[in-house]
């Protein structure tokens, strides 16, 4: 029997379990967004559009950033909807609105149906269309490809579907602009590659969760040390690739020395992941809080050393 049919037969949301009235509240709904996800995506579209060159007025930057939320938002219902069945396996997430059975699987869909379609539109006619479609991609990008196919089928989920969470800076720029360039696409880049050592520390120790839920997280297929061999060799691509907006005149001195230093940082408790005796959970423990750190720290450093550029209302004629 395949790892995937082992725990969780089963393989998508279950409409008939919960037949009692929804008891969903307004925090039900909010946790279905996924909130600290959201966060995430909306300050690093942020950043994205505020780097851009040109100006874009508030009022359209407003509308672009809550579009943006509200998409992101949508892509955790919609994932919310799709993995009741597995998230009621695991200790982390059963207790999520829907495998909790406080919000109906069919309510949920409608709900992350009814936001993407939203977010599209308005973004579309009230900003740009590139914006639009990057942001629809995206939604569908992690909706269908990562959710429904990636995270239940390959080791490989977090390296692809992380993509899901890299097109944010993108779409931000694409709001400024209405074209793509070099910059956020080194900003897509950073995202992505932060993805794989950022998410593989967490498995690392929740390991017993994902193989319970049958999902072929890379130390339920591939082991402990694999995994961690895997973390370091991503951060040693990452490192660089966090420095390259300072190398290549796109960030000033104060995002150079952040970034090496932090680089350096993450480097180092890459390889106290790989060289601590299994279980390595303190030193993966460790890895994840610091990633999300990192992560915020380059694009702080952007947004405040760039003097949140395209943010700045465009002199009236």
């Amino acid at each position: 029997m395949s790892l995937i049919s082992e725990g969780a037969e089963y393989r998508g949301p279950v409409e008939s379990a919960y037949a009692e009235p929804s008891m969903a509240t307004v925090g039900d709904y909010i946790a279905l967004l996924k909130p600290r996800v959201m966060s995430l995506v909306v300050f690093t579209a942020l950043v994205g559009l505020s780097v851009a060159p040109g100006a874009i007025h508030p009022f359209t930057a407003f509308t672009a950033l809550l579009c943006i939320a509200v998409g992101a938002g949508a892509s955790g219902a919609l994932n919310m909807w799709y993995d009741s069945d597995i998230d009621a396996l695991m200790t982390r997430t059963a207790r999520r609105p829907v495998p909790a059975g406080r919000v109906k699987p069919g309510e949920a869909l409608a709900f992350g149906l009814t936001l993407s379609v939203f977010a599209v539109v308005v973004l579309g006619l009230l900003v740009n269309v590139l914006a639009a479609a990057l942001l629809a991609f995206t939604i569908f990008f992690y909706a269908v490809i990562y959710t429904m196919w990636l995270k239940r089928s390959t080791p490989q989920n977090i390296v692809i579907g992380g993509a899901a969470g890299a097109f944010p800076p993108m779409i931000g720029w694409a709001a400024v602009t209405g074209s793509m360039s070099l910059e956020p696409v080194l900003l897509f880049a950073i995202i992505f590659f932060w993805t794989p050592p950022h998410f593989w520390a967490l498995a690392i120790y929740k390991t017993k969760d994902y193989a319970r839920a049958g999902i072929p997280m890379l130390p339920v297929v591939a082991g402990d040390r694999q995994t961690r061999l895997q973390i370091l060799l991503y951060t040693l691509l990452l490192a660089p690739l966090g420095v390259a907006p300072f190398l290549l005149g796109f960030a000033g001195p104060m995002y150079g020395v952040v970034s090496v230093v932090t680089g350096a940082v993450m480097l180092a408790l890459a390889v106290q992941v790989f060289r601590e005796r299994a279980p390595a959970e303190r030193a993966c423990r460790h890895l994840f809080a610091f990633s999300i750190l990192y992560l915020f720290l380059l694009f702080a450093v952007l947004l405040v050393e760039r003097g949140w550029g395209g943010l700045l209302i465009a002199p009236f004629a």
